[in-house]
């Protein structure tokens, strides 16, 4: 007969005295800036929300990978091209990161594609816009990867861990992508009238979905103030963009390119942009934009026609594990 090995459960007068124990333990560490590792006891409200985060991010990374991509074999130059596929190449790592670190929360990768599939989970708004000429690829480097840097270098002291640690190595090629990125706008600006004419359209079209990334004013953003308090985050979305700003406006300067902002101005201390057109974004984000429908359709098929190479790993991983314990 079988024997129930389950530990017995606690009396709920014992339970509410050992989880309020577990709760400060918990709080004591985030207080003290610690780590909270995958063993660690943790809320359940702390586990999704990272769950949801991390989800969102890898994501964003993997269909990222879509607008530059569509550029690889359009670069203007063979150095050009092997840049840009190194860094498609690297986005495609960051996803790798992202989703193992989603998944010492208990989570299963593999769940994490099926709800990306099904519009149950979001990503980036940012890549539901259209790459329409080369001077687009380098915004993306310069504004689009600068404000991801701006977001994520705060994460590397993620509260997480096994996130904190993924952290450091994609901002570190983040930060290369960026430069990438600056260089390419640089030539361009510095180039023929119909280079600079290029490079100033795309700053046009990127600059207002680059503020975007960084989401709603935190009076707005149902999120910011629980993961700000669990130390998921360290600086508000209204604090990260502003940052952005100070640190881009002057580079457009640099470029002589105008930032598309009739209301930009500058206070003394900050760079203030004018109203952002949050419509937009929600628009997008409901999935109304240029290109959302382009990027799930190209996202679902790649994962469709990989099924084989997934099915080809796993069983060569059965067949090695069948192997060493015979050994």
């Amino acid at each position: 007969m079988p024997v129930d090995t389950a530990p017995e459960q606690a009396a709920p007068e014992q339970a509410a005295p050992e989880q309020a124990a577990l709760e400060q333990r918990f709080q004591d560490e985030i207080d003290r800036d610690g780590r909270i590792e995958p063993r660690d006891w943790m809320p359940e409200g702390y586990r999704r929300t990272l769950i949801r985060q991390i989800a969102q991010h890898a994501h964003s990374e993997i269909i990222g990978m879509q607008p530059e991509g569509n550029w690889i074999t359009r670069a203007p130059s063979l150095r050009r091209k092997s840049i840009l596929v190194a860094k498609v190449q690297d986005e495609a790592g960051h996803g790798l990161y992202l989703y193992s670190a989603a998944e010492t929360l208990g989570v299963d990768r593999e769940e994490l594609l099926d709800l990306l599939h099904r519009g149950r989970q979001k990503y980036s708004t940012i890549f539901n816009y259209p790459t329409t000429s080369w001077a687009d690829v380098a915004a993306i480097g310069w504004l689009v990867d600068g404000a991801a840097i701006m977001n994520q270098v705060p994460l590397t002291r993620c509260s997480y861990g096994p996130y904190a640690r993924a952290m450091i190595r994609v901002c570190k090629e983040e930060s290369f992508h960026q430069r990438q990125g600056f260089e390419a706008m640089t030539v361009l600006a510095g180039g023929t009238p119909a280079q600079q004419q290029m490079a100033q359209q795309a700053l046009d079209r990127w600059w207002w979905p680059a503020l975007m990334m960084f989401g709603p004013s935190d009076t707005e953003s149902p999120n910011s103030a629980q993961s700000m308090a669990w130390g998921i985050k360290r600086f508000s979305n209204d604090e990260l963009r502003q940052r952005f700003v100070d640190a881009t406006v002057p580079q457009a300067q640099h470029l002589g390119l105008t930032v598309p902002d009739p209301d930009l101005r500058f206070d003394g201390e900050h760079w203030v942009s004018g109203e952002i057109d949050w419509s937009e974004f929600f628009t997008v984000m409901r999935g109304d934009g240029p290109c959302n429908r382009e990027r799930m359709t190209a996202r679902v098929a790649a994962h469709e026609d990989g099924a084989w190479v997934r099915e080809a790993a796993q069983a060569y991983a059965a067949k090695h594990a069948v192997i060493t314990a015979a050994a």
